[in-house]
């Protein structure tokens, strides 16, 4: 005898696939979980990648700043050991030149004209002195503009004392000429005329 399903077969087939349907999609819905976890993990340990190399960054940054300012410092302090040293080198070349100015204010110093104060400022000459005339003084000054080390003498004043006195007090300016050693003019640097 021939057998009959009277069970609804099509609800059966219905229901199966319904329920492949629902696995398919709980099945999509999880592999998409699992590509946004693994999609997040990986951005967010590229990101704490990218921060450790920032913070990495802004420490050696933070140092090479500290090395800078110390580059800076010794270069101030090049700087001004430099000055020193240029300092100390025209002291040491001018060192002779006040020899040289003494003797040349007695080569110029006139008979009968007497210096009671002498004082250096820089290269200016400040001269006071007591001479018998003022004639006397305009000699004086004559012979410091003819100076091989003194030049530009500025007559401030003149005050002539009484015949019972003795003379004429004056009180002049004059300037120191510019020495330049031979071997700075073999090397051919200028010195200004102070």
């Amino acid at each position: 005898m021939p057998r009959i399903n009277l069970l609804p077969w099509r609800e059966s087939e219905r229901k199966r696939k319904r329920q492949e349907f629902i696995l398919s999609i709980g099945a999509a819905i999880a592999t998409a979980a699992l590509v946004t976890l693994l999609g997040r993990w990986q951005m967010s340990a590229a990101i704490e990648h990218q921060n450790d190399r920032n913070r990495i960054i802004s420490e050696e940054i933070a140092e090479l700043d500290k090395q800078i300012q110390e580059i800076l410092g010794l270069e101030n302090q090049k700087r001004r050991l430099l000055a020193r040293m240029e300092v100390i080198e025209t002291l040491q070349r001018s060192r002779p030149e006040i020899v040289h100015i003494f003797d040349e204010v007695v080569r110029v110093l006139p008979e009968g004209v007497y210096l009671t104060y002498l004082k250096q400022s820089g290269t200016r000459f400040e001269i006071r002195g007591v001479a018998q005339s003022s004639t006397r003084v305009s000699a004086f000054m004559r012979n410091i503009d003819a100076s091989e080390w003194l030049a530009d003498p500025a007559l401030r004043i003149v005050e002539t004392k009484g015949r019972d006195a003795g003379g004429a007090e004056f009180t002049l300016f004059a300037n120191q000429r510019s020495r330049v050693p031979p071997e700075e003019l073999a090397s051919g640097e200028t010195v200004a005329a102070k």
